[in-house]
């Protein structure tokens, strides 16, 4: 009898503990379903703000950028009538532009430098606009096709646009852009550059240009400041600051 009771004991108590073990596995898996809703839904929070934080980022980007360029060939060294000088004239002529207008900046420059000295310097342009040379830049625009107009700055030489302008311009596909040329010069004016540049891009059309002597954006800033100014109003590009 003991043993038959015994027994009976024995088997109540296999059928309780089996059932507390399902509970707490139902209750483990339960738990384990809430927290993996609950991590889920902080990732789907956080990519929910990384993706409204990326088009925030690209919405800011297109409202800062713009169509207009100011592009400029310009030296430093030893200039005609200003002396030694750290920035070039066309330079301080490209930045007075490019600060009314909010365009961005980018300075044609050369793989091989220009030689400070002005004799120097005078007698390489000669000969490259003899032998018609097409020096090698030493950057380029990325992003040209992001532009519609092209402020275009260089100083004179020898008559005419230094060479490298030249690389630029046939390095590029202008057609449908507005070029507005400008320069820095000791008595020749734009000379026939507007032509020149013209010729080179038949298919852009080409504004009325901005000469400026280059002791002037050097020594007189504010007569300068007050060209570019009068100027930009002329051509339909007032101070957008």
């Amino acid at each position: 009898m003991k043993k038959v009771l015994s027994l009976l004991i024995n088997i109540s108590l296999l059928f309780s503990l089996t059932a507390c073990g399902n509970n707490a596995t139902a209750d483990m898996i339960e738990n384990t379903t809430l927290s993996s809703n609950v991590v889920s839904e902080k990732d789907l929070g956080s990519q929910g703000m990384e993706q409204s934080e990326r088009q925030q980022q690209t919405e800011d980007s297109d409202m800062n950028n713009t169509t207009i360029l100011v592009a400029y060939f310009s030296r430093t060294g030893e200039n005609y009538n200003v002396g030694n000088i750290e920035k070039g004239n066309t330079h301080i002529v490209a930045d007075m532009i490019a600060e009314q207008t909010g365009g961005d900046t980018f300075e044609i420059s050369t793989v091989t430098p220009y030689p400070d000295n002005y004799d120097e310097c005078t007698d390489i342009a000669r000969q490259e606009q003899n032998e018609n040379a097409r020096p090698e830049l030493a950057a380029f625009v990325e992003n040209m096709g992001n532009y519609d107009t092209i402020f275009l700055g260089y100083p004179i030489w020898w008559s005419d646009v230094p060479m490298a302008v030249y690389t630029f311009l046939e390095s590029y596909d202008f057609s449908e852009k507005t070029i507005i040329p400008f320069c820095t010069h000791e008595g020749s004016g734009l000379a026939s550059t507007e032509s020149s540049i013209a010729a080179v891009c038949p298919d852009s059309k080409i504004m009325g240009g901005l000469s400026i002597r280059g002791s002037v954006a050097q020594k007189s800033q504010d007569e300068a400041q007050a060209a570019v100014t009068d100027w930009l109003e002329q051509v339909g590009f007032g101070e957008q600051k």
